[in-house]
């Protein structure tokens, strides 16, 4: 005879083929798990499938998690974010009602940064260029702009975890490196800390690894490009949001951009046609996170966190302090 489940966790969604590593974890812990569809759904749906099935846990991809939806479960004790950034969850909603969110700050540290450098190097030889008119028949090798890295500034702007690691990877190619970042008080061995606007005039490369907040919004728009030296390359890596998509176009256009590489779009999946048809663009589909190994790592972390916290442990990647939580004190299922 099968145990009575000891609650529910909803999926809202998920990234990958199947739901088999998120199932075998949460479902060996005692609890059952209800997944939606694998596409992210509308806020509303979200909310739906919260009342209908009340869980204890929420795991989330990319779906967003309303205060409707937090307020919908008087059980539910943690929203599991299976990635890094919060945007799609309303942590103040689920800090007021006592509910832990976490994420998995450092799953794709290498992965994200090997994309940034990767789409780098892609700008400075030519890669993808030099393959698209080969296969159109056509071989004109001084036709293509090719550039030195090492004689390159690149400024990176966050120096996170992941900006660290870019950094790093980048210093191996011997350019000039800049980094921005009000909010590190960490050193920066070998490399320069600038204001944002200093760094945009010197930087031949802008790299962004920033999380989507109010305050990064649009970070980088029209004024911000019109910083830079003409003909640079900007990368996006982080979220869609921190760039004005018409404002990038716009640039490319007028020359001030020589590319921008961009893993990530405001309207995502919808692709502006006006990106599609500039021939310095390079779009790649939010896959920097991805690995096999990131991946799975993500999906058995985050199940992880939420079987913890039902268990009544705190968990290891909180991101907040939700008030009254009863997460704080084990409870005799850790026995």
């Amino acid at each position: 005879m099968t145990a009575p489940s000891a609650g529910t966790v909803l999926l809202t969604d998920h990234a990958w083929p199947d739901d088999t590593v998120e199932r075998s974890i949460i479902e060996t812990a005692g609890f059952t798990l209800v997944t939606g569809p694998a596409d992210a759904a509308p806020r509303e749906v979200i909310e739906e499938l919260v009342a209908a099935h009340r869980p204890m846990g929420v795991l989330t991809c990319w779906a967003p998690v309303s205060a409707a939806a937090i307020g919908a479960s008087a059980g539910l004790r943690i929203v599991a974010r299976l990635g890094v950034g919060l945007d799609n969850i309303d942590v103040d909603a689920a800090t007021e009602r006592g509910i832990w969110v976490t994420n998995v700050p450092d799953y794709c540290v290498e992965e994200v940064s090997d994309h940034a450098v990767g789409m780098v190097l892609d700008w400075t030889r030519g890669l993808a260029a030099c393959d698209r008119e080969v296969r159109a028949g056509v071989w004109d090798p001084a036709g293509i702009r090719l550039r030195r890295l090492s004689a390159l500034t690149c400024g990176v702007v966050g120096y996170g975890r992941i900006g660290r690691a870019t950094v790093r990877k980048l210093r191996a190619f011997g350019c000039r490196i800049l980094v921005s970042d009000p909010s590190s008080r960490a050193e920066a061995p070998l490399v320069e800390m600038v204001q944002l606007e200093e760094l945009l005039r010197r930087s031949d490369v802008v790299i962004l690894h920033l999380p989507l907040t109010e305050r990064t919004h649009h970070l980088i728009g029209g004024e911000q490009l019109a910083l830079m030296p003409p003909g640079g390359l900007l990368v996006n890596v982080s979220r869609g949001g921190l760039v004005d998509t018409d404002a990038v176009v716009d640039a490319l256009d007028d020359g001030r951009l020589g590319g921008a590489a961009l893993d990530v779009l405001e309207t995502e999946p919808h692709v502006p046609g006006a990106l599609l048809t500039r021939p310095g663009a390079l779009l790649t589909p939010h896959v920097a996170f991805s690995s096999d190994a990131s991946v799975e790592e993500l999906r058995r972390r985050a199940a992880e966190e939420v079987v913890r916290v039902l268990r009544g442990r705190s968990p290891v990647n909180p991101c907040n302090r939700p008030r009254d939580s009863l997460s704080t004190t084990a409870t005799a299922v850790d026995a």
